[in-house]
């Protein structure tokens, strides 16, 4: 059962976002990394990203796109604004329901906004307007071999400390952070991993917090990174959606992109073949 304080986070922070909270023990200085780390991440304005994987695609959340009234315009990669034609969501794609946030409040169980969430498709592509010359696109994970992979993950977001939990009044964007992890969950839409407790934990461990969702979970393969996942929503160890994340313990969920490769391919194939208008669309 939720207590009522950290079920009332359902309302706002029903997914999480990817930033980079770190270990305790470990200067932050050694997370920081320059832009040119990653050129394809996207940022979406006041919060959000996704990646570049074709030079008039991005691959983001769902969620990251929706939750704003006015819709995503413009996107920013490599410090240059792009402007967006087109939001492209997964088939079926729908939001946390108001009703299922009611009863949670009212009970104090969040066993159906779990399973809300696991069951959820939490995918959108951005088409561009232009295509994007001056940054070469990421390159989509395959492979369903996830398990028991190191991986890096790349965020802007508000960022704290394994021990005290992501900082509660910080910045939702800040600079730059890159931290490490393994994968040690796989389900058919999922790729999920832990933030664990030195010593236990890798040197630059570290897990997404809030202010990136759509951010990426990458893999490298043969000397290049791969987009294997982007954030989507956390969970404790007592399956809250938790109020203050960060802290040791926590597991992430991150949509996993060899599941939806068909998909994306055959939206960016089906476009290329018969053009498209600006409207979002929920079945391409």
């Amino acid at each position: 059962m939720l207590s009522k304080p950290l079920c009332l986070v359902l309302l706002v922070l029903s997914f999480s976002a990817s930033a980079v909270v770190i270990r305790d023990d470990v200067d932050d200085a050694k997370y920081r990394v320059p832009d040119a780390e990653l050129p394809a991440l996207a940022d979406i304005p006041m919060e959000g990203h996704g990646v570049l994987i074709d030079p008039r695609w991005v691959v983001t959340a769902a969620h990251a796109v929706t939750w704003q009234s006015g819709g995503v315009n413009e996107v920013t990669i490599n410090h240059v604004p792009r402007h967006v034609e087109r939001v492209v969501l997964y088939p079926g794609y729908q939001k946390l329901p108001q009703p299922l946030v009611d009863k949670a409040l009212k009970t104090h169980d969040a066993t159906q906004i779990i399973a809300f969430l696991s069951a959820s498709n939490d995918v959108a592509l951005l088409k561009l307007s232009e295509p994007v010359t001056d940054v070469a696109p990421i390159a989509i994970y395959r492979k369903n071999d996830e398990l028991g992979k190191t991986i890096k993950i790349v965020g802007k977001g508000a960022t704290g400390t394994g021990s005290r939990g992501q900082d509660a009044n910080g910045a939702h964007r800040t600079v730059l952070r890159r931290a490490f992890n393994t994968i040690n969950g796989v389900q058919d839409r999922w790729l999920s991993y832990t933030f664990h407790k030195p010593p236990s934990a890798l040197p630059l461990e570290g897990i997404s917090g809030d202010g990136d969702s759509g951010g990426p979970v990458l893999i490298q393969v043969n000397g290049q990174w791969q987009v294997a996942g982007l954030v989507s929503w956390k969970r404790g160890k007592d399956n809250a959606i938790l109020l203050h994340p960060g802290f040791y313990g926590q597991t992430n969920y991150n949509v996993r992109l060899s599941h939806y490769a068909s998909w994306i391919d055959n939206a960016i194939l089906t476009d290329k073949a018969h053009g498209s208008g600006s409207a979002v669309d929920g079945k391409s």
